[in-house]
């Protein structure tokens, strides 16, 4: 029985996913790693627990899977975006933890260079905008802050990668220092349309190209894992940063197709097809996925704090033991009581893209508790991605995208997607496979080895497990939604 190793490297857990040949789940593992947060807005992680928690759940998930992984025609591998390493190419030691793409250390950087005037080129070029969010600006201050890496890259003694490139140079035994065109585009130094490296933001950015991973298509040849790593050789032949390979576990192929992902973040994209659209909404242009060399191109807007407000209810206030209890309490919050949280706990994405503003809860009474503040963390997460489904609508000339496919770990919750669906006024999807980001991933490796259908083929095998459509008054819709805006434009002026 053929078998694809989906791995989903992400910013709370690591996942090795086993696929048999129809693309059904025989096995899986996940092991969870520590958070760092050395100062206010910044967040790192030990690059040895990226590296760690990945092949323990490899190894886990192939001794789980019928003929304990000797079925494994290939591997697929999707990844947390943004997210920077970077290594010793001699010792494969990392000069620093991994930046993650939630940090925010880089915040002075981006706004002098957009006080200078560099943002037009660097959104031409990029289709992105001047954020500590994407990787360019972390890479920067690696070089500039960490002893002796400018001099060491410089001399080509150093390598940079979002975590696709060092799982697989460590996979590889270090043979390989690849990645894919979606992680590239991520990265503040890809031209998205020339499908190349700028050499105009690398010296903006002062990064040397030398350290910079050769780019693949989403589905290639990315080379092959060392036989003392997993027991024996396997073909990586597939990779996708994490949004991505949803939109393609999706089958989000069509142009104005969309789908949400919501996990510690919430990701959306919109399928612009072989054109990419410029935003006037501050929303992103990024490549969606890439082909035999084709890319197809998305409109994405990114919500920094989905998932991660129930942890923030469940770690950080203590209000709740575990992130299912959010929709019981919910359910019984005081309907009279309109508490508004606004999550920016390390600032707002599109289409604010403030990295500076912080959380805030409005309404708040003598009466409020847990349930209120649960229902309020759970709501927030359906205003912000009607924030971006308006910006969306307003950019794409395709035709609105009236339904919403959803994935991700809060799509579970009957309660959120009934709010969800009821905010934007549209029906929304949810598949019978929520582990589409995964399925993706597995999708492209299995594709490419010949083991999985066409893109055709493979979207005939989406289904669908519910349909939740609206049932809120308009008059009720409207008044939500102008109190969420009032939030935030408070928030953003605090």
């Amino acid at each position: 029985m053929t078998q694809i190793l989906a791995i989903d490297q992400g910013t709370t857990s690591s996942r090795a996913i086993v696929f048999d040949g129809q693309m059904k789940i025989v096995s899986s593992a996940q092991r969870e790693f520590e958070q760092h947060y050395p100062r206010s807005g910044w967040v790192e992680h030990e690059v040895e627990d990226l590296w760690s928690s990945t092949i323990a759940t490899c190894r886990e998930a192939m001794a789980a899977a019928p003929g304990e992984g000797a079925e494994i025609a290939a591997i697929g591998i999707t990844n947390q975006r943004e997210t920077v390493v970077v290594w010793d190419r001699e010792t494969g030691k990392a000069i620093h933890r991994a930046i993650v793409w939630q940090d925010r250390r880089s915040a002075a950087l981006c706004r002098a260079l957009r006080e200078a005037g560099h943002e037009e080129m660097v959104t031409d070029r990029t289709g992105l905008i001047l954020d500590p969010y994407f990787s360019g600006t972390k890479l920067r201050w690696l070089l500039d802050e960490v002893e002796g890496a400018r001099e060491a890259a410089e001399a080509g003694r150093l390598l940079f990668g979002t975590v696709d490139s060092y799982l697989i140079w460590k996979l590889t035994g270090g043979r390989a220092h690849v990645t894919d065109a979606t992680n590239a585009a991520r990265t503040l130094l890809y031209d998205i349309r020339k499908g190349r490296w700028s050499s105009a933001m690398c010296e903006l950015l002062g990064i040397p190209m030398k350290m910079l991973p050769e780019v693949k298509d989403s589905a290639a040849d990315f080379g092959t894992t060392d036989p003392a790593i997993l027991g024996r050789a396997i073909p990586v032949l597939g990779v996708a940063g994490d949004q991505q390979a949803a939109t393609v576990g999706q089958a989000c192929f069509e142009p104005g197709m969309f789908k949400s992902t919501y996990g510690t973040g919430c990701f959306a994209l919109l399928n612009t097809g072989d054109t990419p659209v410029a935003s006037r909404n501050r929303l992103l242009t990024t490549i969606a996925y890439q082909l035999d060399g084709k890319p197809t191109y998305a409109l994405e807007g990114s919500i920094f704090i989905a998932g991660a407000v129930v942890q923030w209810l469940r770690d950080g206030l203590g209000v709740i033991g575990s992130a299912s209890e959010t929709q019981a309490l919910a359910e019984r919050a005081d309907p009279a009581q309109d508490v508004v949280m606004v999550p920016a706990f390390t600032g707002l994405g599109a289409p604010y893209w403030s990295a500076d503003c912080r959380g805030a809860v409005f309404g708040l009474t003598r009466n409020t508790g847990p349930a209120e503040l649960a229902r309020a963390a759970l709501e927030s997460v359906g205003f912000q991605t009607r924030d971006l489904l308006e910006a969306m609508h307003a950019d794409w000339s395709g035709g609105e995208a009236r339904t919403l496919r959803v994935d991700g770990g809060m799509s579970a919750s009957n309660w959120t997607m009934q709010f969800l669906s009821d905010i934007i006024g549209a029906p929304v999807d949810r598949p019978q496979v929520l582990e589409t980001t995964a399925l993706g991933a597995a999708w492209l490796a299995g594709m490419r080895a010949g083991v999985y259908p066409d893109q055709a083929g493979f979207a005939k095998a989406w289904a669908l497990e519910r349909q939740f459509t609206p049932g809120m008054e308009e008059e009720m819709r409207a008044a939500k939604y102008a109190r969420w805006s009032q939030a935030v434009s408070a928030t953003l002026s605090l």
